[in-house]
């Protein structure tokens, strides 16, 4: 079994207009932009990374924002609802909140003994705020939004999969142990983990497959400290008979990619080296900064990206 994972690192989606993802990201949730960049395969889109005040591993949500892409389709096969923590009565504030931006999809419920709040984002990602007790991570304060408040972190993030059998397994390798269920949900946590350390699974036999686009989850990231332990999570995988990428330098950290038998991009990503590598902590996400292989075509590269207005 995998001993080196501790929970997510970050959660990957695609989004339709730039400006619109960073203003919901920003505004109205109050999380922190702590990188601007581009899609290392595609440098015509950015990669926009929203966290916490350093970009904790566990706590940033990313977005690929293609221009004229088609809304996703939900389904199977899929991450259905990214789960971000909040402190213990903090969700009458974010229902008011939410309820005032006109924001859609609101919906009050108490799932695995956990109140949450699930609302829509701007191209109907699906997500859900859950209050959390004695979580030690401080949220980005951010105007009026304030630190008994805040986002922490994420809780963690839901599959939505036709048959599960094949998954719960390669979740428990991986670490997580089934701690509960309710209906047609189980839910698979670690113990001792960095917070984001809960993955339920949604079992939908009879649902379509997903179609992505906008709205959609490109992959799910897994964290673990460093590149050696990356590299014995790679080779265990590999020896499980997983088909894992080598290891690739994302520049803030170093990532392995791998599709899940429920058909999700799974990733695994170090902690090292971090959002700081090439900004100052005070101005993280201020400026756009491009992989060095692009660098000598920033100017076009700026002219076909989407201003972003802060």
């Amino acid at each position: 079994m995998i001993t080196q994972i501790k929970g997510l690192h970050h959660v990957t989606s695609m989004a339709a207009h730039a400006q619109q993802n960073s203003d919901f990201f920003t505004k109205n949730l109050g999380l922190r932009r702590v990188k601007k960049t581009v899609n290392f395969d595609d440098p015509q889109v950015y990669h926009l990374y929203y966290g916490d005040e350093f970009g904790t591993p566990g706590s940033v949500m990313t977005y690929f924002p293609f221009p004229h892409i088609a809304p996703g389709r939900p389904g199977t096969g899929e991450v259905g609802d990214t789960y971000f923590a909040v402190p213990r009565g903090a969700l009458k504030f974010w229902k008011d909140r939410l309820v005032a931006q006109e924001v859609s999809g609101l919906d009050e419920s108490e799932v695995f003994g956990e109140k949450r709040l699930r609302f829509d984002g701007p191209d109907r990602d699906s997500f859900s705020l859950i209050e959390v007790d004695n979580d030690s991570r401080s949220g980005w304060q951010s105007g009026d939004i304030a630190t008994s408040e805040a986002i922490q972190g994420f809780r963690g993030a839901s599959l939505r999969l036709q048959d599960s059998a094949a998954t719960s397994e390669l979740l428990r390798f991986m670490g997580y142990q089934q701690v509960d269920s309710q209906g047609n949900h189980s839910r698979f946590a670690i113990s001792g983990g960095n917070g984001a350390d809960i993955i339920d699974i949604e079992t939908l036999q009879q649902a379509d497959r997903a179609r992505p686009g906008a709205g959609s989850v490109h992959h799910i990231a897994f964290a673990v400290e460093d590149r050696a332990a990356q590299l014995e999570v790679r080779k265990a995988l590999l020896d499980t008979g997983y088909q894992v990428t080598p290891v690739i330098d994302r520049d803030y950290f170093w990532a392995i990619y791998f599709r899940t038998p429920g058909g999700v991009l799974f990733e695994v990503a170090t902690n090292e080296p971090g959002f700081d590598r090439d900004e100052d902590i005070k101005h993280l996400g201020e400026s756009l900064k491009l992989p060095s292989r692009y660098e000598p075509h920033r100017a076009q590269i700026q002219q076909q990206l989407e201003p972003i207005t802060d």
